[in-house]
């Protein structure tokens, strides 16, 4: 194994670390830490409990990984905080594990980037290739799909949803669930229309007709939401458009968007 471990490093007896790790001077790594292959820890950084970090991540200076929950109902419990492969993870972020409340563990998917001050509350799931700009917070209890997007200085209210390809614009406070595909703003947040930037990026042409047109349908009709989520399962084939309507009849928070009268 290659390790290029600073001698300035505290790692606990028990840790396991993986090949290729690179650890900064200052850094604290517990003993219940394991860290994947080619994975880099810059400086001053902690590791706190029962947290797994997969291969070729990139840990910035000041993070603070898998510090106890900011919950006052957390009681020691055995709790944990996984991480995937490939996520940027900037300076000064807080990473919260699970509680017994949510299942005892915050899932962190692949191939994300965590911007500086960011926030992970306890209990949370976040996808793969997803992006937290500077500042976003995430309260308990939040899921969030993948490809989605999160605006600076945006804070997410506690068991929020939000589907793949969603977008919550910077300097939003969003209270309510965001369906995939379509992009929130304002505070409070309401939906604007479709994450039409981010769609071209990933879908064919055609396949963003046909969500535009469900989105006019669901949001814009003035008929009743989950009746019109109903009827377009019924009447396309398209699995986008099905994963969107079905998000709006699992809804538990509600969608936030304006009502019109018909």
């Amino acid at each position: 194994m290659s390790y290029k471990i600073s001698p300035l490093a505290i790692i606990e007896d028990g840790a396991i670390i993986g090949k290729d790790v690179e650890i900064g001077a200052y850094c604290l790594i517990s003993s219940q830490t394991t860290i994947g292959d080619g994975t880099k820890i810059e400086q001053s950084t902690a590791i706190y409990g029962k947290t797994t970090i997969g291969k070729s991540n990139h840990i910035y200076s000041h993070a603070v990984i898998g510090s106890v929950p900011q919950d006052l109902k957390f009681a020691g419990e055995d709790v944990e905080l996984v991480i995937g492969d490939f996520n940027i993870i900037r300076e000064f972020t807080l990473f919260n594990p699970g509680t017994k409340g949510g299942g005892g563990k915050t899932i962190i998917g692949s191939h994300n980037l965590f911007m500086g001050y960011v926030h992970i509350g306890h209990d949370v799931i976040i996808g793969n290739h997803c992006i937290l700009a500077n500042a976003a917070t995430l309260a308990g209890h939040v899921e969030m799909g993948d490809y989605a997007v999160i605006g600076g200085m945006t804070p997410i209210h506690q068991f929020v949803h939000i589907g793949d390809y969603a977008m919550i614009a910077g300097a939003s406070a969003l209270a309510q669930d965001v369906p995939p595909f379509c992009l929130a703003e304002g505070n409070r947040a309401y939906l604007r229309g479709l994450n039409l930037t981010g769609l071209r990026r990933n879908l064919k042409r055609d396949e963003i007709d046909e969500l535009k047109v469900a989105y006019r349908e669901l949001f814009e009709s003035g008929k009743p939401l989950k009746d019109i989520a109903n009827e377009l399962i019924e009447n396309t084939q398209n699995h986008l458009v099905h994963n969107l309507c079905n998000f709006v009849l699992k809804t538990k928070r509600g969608i936030p968007y304006e009502r019109k009268n018909v």
